[in-house]
């Protein structure tokens, strides 16, 4: 590592910092709506299985819409394509306030916002991720990727904490309003970037063979394919976000006021993490570091599943949450330096299918197991699953564990 610097210093830079705080302000708003819509639906059903369907809800869209949503990334405006998505989200989620309201709400409508958001989403990520790296020197990226993921880690604080009481006093509704309205914070941000890049080899069209051009890079590079299969299976097989609610209610005994702070134990340590790896430019032997990491997340799911006492409970999630963000921070900033301009936009969109796939497919996962065997033992067998895969890769990948941060792949 070298010398340590300001862990904030990505933010000097107007046009990242405009775009960073206006995510900020609307992922805190979609963390409440997270925590609203696994609460509401465990109310409304008090069944597991319908807890994995929101997995489901969103795993799908996500799977048919992603490889086209980094299409049209690679290929229009990306500021316009982010604003637009934005609107529509607030839109839905104001529906889910006025149905929650009127007292309409179901569970298949719930699933059906969830959906228009993951189709949103599908082609909002890849055009935010492909701006990024446009919007300050290359020499600071991996400082902005550790930001961006404080920024997540803390919303996940936040967003939930708040959330906890808000459902206890306000009702579950004013979640989905306070996130409609936030969504709106991205689309003023987006206005204030003066920056818009031109695409070197651009293209108006979208085609199937721009389409494979997008598949054929990742998958010829072993280091960039590696790293999009090792998260999609440590969270696929890790995602017990979605039976908080039961340890919450029905383990812990803790209440709405405790499922916020579960929520937000994983993003304390994740907090403390990032900021300790944002003060360093450059880190060494960077494989290795990623695959200790998340051999280290699953050995802390399986204690939490374990674990009967709610402080301990937060604590395992919380060292869960520190090596995750390790990771993540690795992972993506190989990606996204090691992709030609042109393709980073698609690259992003089939990274989309394995990071958000992962845990949205675990959420089904975890779900069908919680029903037969119950919660703690479904998130046993997932912490196992993900040491087990972990240390495949590991094995069968060796330019993954003997990466260390400064080779030209491409």
């Amino acid at each position: 590592m070298k010398r340590p610097v300001s862990p904030f210093i990505a933010l000097r830079f107007p046009d990242f910092r405009s775009m960073w705080i206006g995510l900020f302000i609307s992922a805190i708003g979609s963390q409440m709506q997270i925590v609203g819509v696994t609460w509401h639906v465990y109310e409304l059903t008090h069944s597991a299985f319908s807890l994995g369907f929101i997995g489901l809800s969103r795993f799908v869209p996500l799977l048919l819409v992603s490889p086209f949503g980094g299409l049209i990334a690679d290929a229009f405006d990306r500021k316009k394509i982010i604003i637009i998505n934005q609107l529509v989200m607030s839109v839905s989620a104001f529906l889910l306030f006025v149905a929650t309201f009127t007292n309409l709400v179901s569970p298949l409508f719930i699933y059906f916002i969830l959906a228009i958001n993951s189709v949103c989403s599908s082609i909002d990520i890849p055009a935010r991720h492909a701006l990024t790296p446009h919007l300050l020197p290359r020499k600071y990226f991996m400082n902005a990727i550790s930001l961006n993921s404080l920024m997540w880690q803390a919303s996940i604080v936040i967003g939930p904490a708040i959330a906890g009481f808000a459902i206890a006093y306000l009702g579950v509704g004013s979640l989905y309003l306070v996130n409609s309205l936030s969504y709106l914070a991205v689309v003023v941000s987006v206005l204030f970037i003066r920056f818009t890049p031109e695409l070197e080899g651009k293209s108006s069209t979208i085609s199937l063979s721009a389409l494979k051009e997008g598949f054929v890079f990742v998958f010829k590079h072993p280091l960039i394919s590696s790293s999009m299969i090792i998260d999609f299976f440590a969270t696929f097989f890790s995602s017990a976000t979605t039976l908080l609610p039961i340890f919450a209610k029905d383990i812990l005994n803790v209440g709405p006021q405790g499922l916020g702070l579960l929520y937000a134990a994983s993003s304390v340590g994740a907090i403390f993490a990032g900021l300790l790896f944002s003060s360093f430019p450059h880190v060494r032997h960077q494989g290795k570091i990623l695959i200790v990491s998340v051999f280290i997340y699953g050995i802390t799911t399986i204690f939490f599943g374990l674990s009967r006492l709610f402080i301990f409970s937060f604590v395992f999630l919380a060292l869960s949450g520190a090596t995750d963000m390790i990771s993540t921070v690795i992972r993506n900033t190989l990606r996204q330096l090691n992709t030609p301009d042109r393709l980073r936009g698609r690259m992003t969109s089939i990274n989309s299918i394995f990071y958000n796939g992962g845990p949205q497919l675990g959420e089904v996962e975890a779900g069908v197991v919680a029903g037969f065997f119950g919660a703690p033992v479904s998130v046993v067998i997932g912490g196992i699953g993900t040491i087990i895969v972990t240390a495949l890769i590991a094995f069968f990948v060796p330019k993954l564990r003997k990466y260390h941060g400064d080779e030209v792949i491409i």
